[in-house]
């Protein structure tokens, strides 16, 4: 007789609890006055010192005047540099006024060469004056709910007014990486663009295994800041340091201990049933795993299998047979997804 199927129940799998790393958030330490290692999937702060005092931030601005650009901008839109973005102190592609470049090519002048007088000219080029581009920025942090952040300028030279923390940086980092376009130029390690070849000041692109972003500061009252992110086996994870003059080592230590705390697993293996499916007769259908499935997991961590299939869809398929395919999560990530087969219907 054939059997509809009407409703789909999840089941969660539970990956037992291991001891992954005998190093705990107690043995770290850093030299930055302020740090954070950060989670960005669940949130979670691996290590933390200081890491929401408010604090001069340098550069590190430029992660929102980037975000706020590829957010708003045509990134292969012309531009014609104003005299006002020439001649800007500190760090610069060294814009000639007149000279045409493409939004996308200020961009990587701003985030790889750290270019002031590049974060005036974008400001100037979306936004007509640097007010109200900073206006955008500081509409962007309390979007994000940035509380202990402000913006005085798009470049980060030194101003009462220009100020975060490590935390804020580290969210603020995570939904930047969001934005392709915006990972694709801090990832970049070097490129020709506007007749310059411009380098990413980040060694860790170098250096550091995973590494994918993000930005370098310093000023005299600032001290040396590093905002980083990297992944490993399908996780990633983001460091923020602030007034550390070890910032390379720092990360490194902190990216170590951070990825020791997971481990590939194999998490489900072919035939575990994963899902039951209760047919219009009341009766059962139970769908396992028709295939191993291995992810990279934190000690404790749970994962679920959600199935998707048509509410009034077949009869209940012969064990063994191929019966659609379930996706694989740990909390709101998706891990990737798994062939299913009918296990027993009852």
């Amino acid at each position: 007789m054939q059997k509809i199927l009407c409703v789909l129940l999840a089941v969660v799998f539970v990956w037992g609890s291991l001891p992954v790393s005998a190093e705990t958030a107690e043995s770290v330490s850093v030299s930055a006055y302020a740090a954070v290692l950060y989670e960005p999937v669940s949130g979670t702060v691996l290590f933390e010192k200081n890491s929401r005092e408010v604090l001069p931030v340098a550069s590190t601005t430029k992660i929102m005047t980037a975000l706020v650009v590829t957010e708003r901008c045509d990134l292969d839109r012309l531009v014609t540099v104003p005299p006002e973005a020439t001649g800007i102190e500190g760090s610069s592609m060294y814009l000639k006024a007149g000279e045409q470049l493409t939004v996308r090519e200020l961009l990587y002048g701003l985030m790889l060469h750290s270019g002031n007088d590049a974060a005036v000219a974008l400001a100037l080029c979306s936004a007509g004056s640097v007010e109200r581009f900073v206006g955008w920025m500081n509409e962007t942090a309390q979007s994000l709910a940035l509380c202990n952040t402000h913006f005085a300028n798009p470049n980060g030279l030194d101003d009462d007014e220009n100020y975060s923390t490590a935390h804020d940086l580290a969210i603020l980092t995570r939904y930047a990486l969001k934005n392709p376009d915006f990972l694709r130029i801090v990832s970049t390690r070097s490129i020709r663009a506007a007749g310059r070849c411009l380098t990413n000041h980040n060694r860790l692109l170098w250096s550091l295994k995973g590494a994918i972003g993000v930005k370098t500061g310093y000023t005299r009252a600032a001290g040396r800041i590093l905002v980083s992110a990297a992944e490993r086996c399908g996780r990633r994870l983001i460091v923020v340091t602030i007034n550390d003059g070890n910032d390379w080592r720092d990360h490194s230590a902190l990216y170590d201990y951070g990825f020791s705390l997971y481990q590939t697993r194999i998490a489900l293996r072919r035939g575990d049933a994963v899902a039951e499916l209760k047919l219009l007769d009341g009766s059962l259908a139970v769908l396992k795993a028709g295939e191993d499935f291995s992810c990279t997991l934190k000690d404790g961590e749970q994962v679920s299998v959600r199935v998707q299939y048509p509410r009034f869809a077949f009869r209940c398929g012969l064990p063994g047979t191929p019966a659609g395919i379930g996706s694989v999560w740990v909390g709101q990530t998706c891990l990737g997804t798994i062939s299913l087969i009918w296990g027993e219907c009852e």
